[in-house]
């Protein structure tokens, strides 16, 4: 890996049943930048992330990271029963996070729906509190598949000004994403 990459993918590609969803793909994300991934529902948008997170192998290639990461998938993994400040401070406790969940869970608009089960949240909530978890613990780079779905004005600009210090900050972002991108990106990748 080349000094000061947070991720380094090379030669990647991955198969779905008998079709090649994509091959060839190169890319680096270093502190600061954001990649933006770009192509039709299907393209393997979702699997490249996947792969660049590790939570799936690729057919060919291989990918380095650096630096520890958030995934943040195009589900929120909030469960039924389970409120904001339940499911922050549960993976507040996985991860060892020293932050308080009450002060995420305000920072990030959810003070009144703060012990709502998920089953009654609206979406938007969900993904707010799922978001919550990318302040839990410092992880430089953060790999985040439709983050700004469900989201109102209020939240899309809150998930902007994230990015925004995250980056300042010399973390990386790689989105997935089907509509404009609200904040400046360096590169897109298209599949």
């Amino acid at each position: 890996m080349t000094d000061g990459l947070l991720i380094e993918a090379d030669g990647l590609g991955a198969v779905r049943g008998e079709r090649m969803l994509f091959s060839g793909i190169h890319l680096t994300l270093r502190p600061g930048e954001a990649l933006v991934l770009r192509g039709p529902n299907g393209s393997g948008k979702s699997t490249l992330l996947r792969l660049l997170a590790g939570l799936s192998q690729p057919s060919v290639g291989e990918v380095v990271r650096s630096r520890p990461h958030h995934w943040l998938g195009h589900r929120d993994g909030i469960k039924p029963h389970e409120t904001p400040r339940q499911h922050l401070r549960h993976w507040g406790r996985a991860w060892g996070s020293q932050k308080k969940a009450d002060e995420i869970a305000g920072h990030m608009g959810l003070e009144r729906p703060m012990d709502v089960p998920g089953r009654l949240l609206s979406a938007g909530q969900r993904r707010r509190t799922a978001l919550g978890r990318l302040l839990l613990v410092d992880r430089p780079i953060w790999l985040l598949d439709e983050p700004f779905n469900a989201l109102d004005a209020d939240g899309r600009t809150l998930l902007t000004e994230l990015i925004a210090s995250h980056r300042e900050s010399g973390g990386g972002i790689i989105a997935a994403l089907h509509g404009d991108a609200p904040f400046k990106a360096s590169r897109e990748v298209v599949l």
